[in-house]
């Protein structure tokens, strides 16, 4: 019996199209959160079959069956049983989570390992398009309808305290595999391409300031794609609050004010932000540390 763990994410702070050689490739940024997680458990079993629980877990039972194979495994049965917090539609990574763990879980099972580019495509093969979680809290540029890295930046994001909201009203999310894919305009491929740079500049010089600013211009880009109710009126909240920007689900319902850990006064400025969230009609609150 293997069993994995996966802490899922909270929507991106770059989603975009980023040239790469000759071409363009659709990439993003996950922010992380250990809010919620997946935790798989593989039993391996003499049957040729895999089965899992809950029945309707098809793609965390996909996965488990390409890992199998991936590792030798090809007629190996065994039961997958998945248990999750974590609410699914609305950006914060449930798929990808559950075929991780999934794959971690067979993994820990037959005693194998595999590459994180391996499992990288396997859960692209499994979901269509996966979240960066196999990179953990490293940082990267994630091809995710290929499975496939266009920059790995080396570290982590500079830490943030973020204050979590939902954005529909209802709560419903969003089905991601539903949406078309965006189309960008050339000015928009343009601005993607300096996000890009000032993400590494971010990275590099764990700069939470700049972060902010490229996860707000993000944000701002994908209201052509899917727009976020009264955005304008959240983005001047977050300045009235002292945030330095803020992070939206660029296929989701959630969003998040962005805090600079160290600022002066960074408990009031948390605290303002959450009261003029209240204000704004939005009491459904969640808060975190991303480098937690």
């Amino acid at each position: 019996m293997g069993r994995a763990w996966v802490a899922g994410h909270h929507g991106e702070f770059l989603q975009g199209v980023f040239p790469d050689g000759r071409s363009l490739r659709r990439g993003l940024v996950s922010v992380p959160c250990s809010l919620y997680c997946s935790e798989a458990t593989f039993t391996a079993s003499d049957e040729p079959v895999v089965t899992v629980e809950p029945a309707w877990k098809a793609k965390a039972h996909r996965a488990s069956v390409l890992a199998l194979g991936e590792l030798g495994r090809p007629a190996q049965g065994g039961r997958l049983l998945i248990r999750e917090n974590i609410p699914p539609s609305r950006g914060f990574g449930s798929s990808t989570s559950d075929v991780l763990a999934a794959i971690g879980a067979v993994q820990d099972a037959v005693g194998g390992t595999l590459p994180t580019s391996v499992v990288s495509r396997l859960a692209v093969h499994a979901e269509t398009a996966s979240d960066s979680l196999m990179f953990g809290s490293q940082v990267v540029l994630f091809a995710h309808r290929e499975g496939e890295v266009i920059e790995d930046f080396g570290v982590p994001a500079p830490p943030l305290e973020v204050i979590g909201f939902g954005t529909s009203g209802d709560g419903r999310g969003v089905d991601t595999l539903a949406l078309r894919p965006a189309r960008y305009s050339a000015w928009e491929i343009e601005a993607f391409r300096t996000l890009r740079v000032m993400l590494r500049r971010a990275v590099r010089d764990q700069d939470p300031e700049l972060l902010g600013r490229v996860s707000t211009t993000s944000a701002r880009l994908n209201q052509r794609h899917l727009p976020v109710r009264d955005f304008d009126r959240l983005e001047a909240l977050a300045r009235q609050a002292g945030a330095v920007g803020l992070q939206v689900a660029h296929s989701g319902d959630v969003a998040g004010l962005l805090f600079h850990p160290d600022a002066p006064d960074a408990q009031g400025r948390l605290e303002t932000g959450s009261a003029l969230l209240k204000r704004h009609g939005i009491t459904d609150q969640w808060r975190f540390r991303t480098d937690k």
